[in-house]
């Protein structure tokens, strides 16, 4: 079988997301390795496979729980972005005292692995400092600003993706909290708002990929958009929230969604999913924050259910040509976002069929595994695969010399490489 079918068979997906690169392999000496065989592989997806890593925080500071290695074990299994917290509160519970050194190790622990960080969030109403409480205005926004060109700034090159601001369809009227945010963005407004987030931002690290972020996903949300577009805001990225803890919103839906926001030509990010693996939340809570409950167990049903939803989910936003990532907000049970089960773990560290179905996605059928080939007399052969990074070495030995490669989405590309 030649890589071309293999990869076909192997990595079958939406057309937008392959792309061809044929080498030329040659050896040390820049003579071609005619009629040798190869083995190629994929090693990393272009496309951001996403999830939150506030569960690992504390394994990389040394301080993990019973079961954390495992779970990180199966967290790189998968995902190939982790999002930390940088939560305004918690991120900086003193003034002047942030656990800049906690996330950083935790950042690092992902890197070391392969994972790309990204953080969230840089400005938010919610879990805003309560030391910022009865401050004046101007005083907030300085520090507001201060805050953002520290993290922005001292994180770079190794968190280089910021929710640069979150949720500020309802900031200036937010009331579920006394906060010093939404007085600011009352005040001066939300154009104002994600100016001086993204301005700040970007001054401090100017190759950051920068998000404006929202659960609203209504006309509003799409006016206040081209309300920053025509104020000459440049958006790196649309974030889109999906959570879905009272039902799947399903393909057409989703597909919808992606349509209305694509029109801006910018790269869409579903950054936040959720699926239950238990009882769905009653369709009448509009904030699902107000869904408190004691107890919130996953069941055999849900779980089942949750499976086959989140693969519908994937297949359908991988299917469109906008979307650049997705992350899920929850890779275990354990500590969950309102206690629910929306991990792809259970609390005890066992996989769920729906952590299964993603890995055979993200790592089965949208992935070429080591395969081996023959080059041609001229020492050449295609790859075709989803776009991301490749390897390829000789076949005779495993620990030979190894080169890598990437394969473009829709791309057909040359590319020389000597083993």
């Amino acid at each position: 079988m030649t890589t071309t079918a293999r990869v076909a068979a192997a990595g079958a997906g939406p057309e937008h997301r392959l792309g061809t690169t044929t080498l030329q392999v040659t050896d040390v000496t820049g003579a071609p390795l005619a009629d040798t065989e190869v083995v190629v592989e994929q090693t990393r997806h272009a496309f951001t496979f996403g999830n939150i890593g506030f569960d690992l925080v504390g394994l990389a500071n040394g301080r993990g729980e019973a079961g954390d290695e495992e779970l990180g074990e199966r967290y790189v299994e998968v995902f190939n972005a982790a999002t930390l917290p940088f939560y305004w509160r918690d991120f900086e519970p003193e003034p002047g005292r942030p656990r800049t050194d906690e996330l950083r190790r935790a950042a690092e622990w992902f890197r070391d692995r392969g994972v790309a960080v990204k953080g969230h969030p840089l400005a938010w109403h919610t879990l805003a400092p309560q030391w910022l409480l009865g401050r004046p205005l101007d005083e907030v926004e300085q520090t507001l600003r201060e805050r953002i060109r520290r993290d922005a700034g001292g994180f770079a090159g190794l968190i280089d993706t910021w929710d640069a601001i979150n949720e500020v369809v309802i900031m200036p009227v937010f009331e579920a909290e006394e906060n010093a945010i939404t007085p600011l963005a009352r005040e001066r407004g939300r154009i104002h708002m994600i100016r001086l987030a993204f301005e700040e931002a970007r001054a401090a690290n100017p190759k950051a990929t920068l998000l404006l972020n929202d659960f609203d996903l209504s006309s509003a949300y799409e006016c206040l958009i081209e309300g920053v577009l025509e104020a000459g805001i440049r958006l790196d990225a649309i974030g889109l929230q999906t959570h879905m803890h009272q039902g799947f919103r399903g393909e057409e839906a989703l597909v919808k969604i992606a349509d209305r926001f694509a029109r801006y030509g910018l790269p869409l990010h579903f950054t936040e999913t959720s699926l239950v693996s238990g009882d769905l939340m009653p369709r009448h809570i509009v904030d699902l924050n107000d869904w408190q409950v004691d107890e919130w167990p996953s069941t055999p049903e849900g779980e089942a259910r949750q499976a086959d939803e989140l693969e519908r989910h994937y297949r359908a936003l991988v299917g469109h040509p906008a979307v650049e990532s997705i992350t899920y907000w929850g890779i275990t049970d354990r500590g969950a976002w309102l206690n629910a089960p929306i991990g792809l773990l259970r609390a005890d560290g066992t996989p769920k069929p729906s952590f299964d179905a993603l890995r055979d996605l993200v790592k089965g059928e949208w992935w070429m595994p080591p395969t081996t080939t023959r080059m041609d007399a001229a020492g050449r052969v295609a790859v075709r695969g989803f776009a991301g990074d490749y390897a390829v070495r000789p076949a005779r030995s495993t620990d030979a010399a190894v080169a890598t490669f990437t394969v473009a989405r829709g791309a057909d590309a040359e590319a020389s490489v000597s083993l």
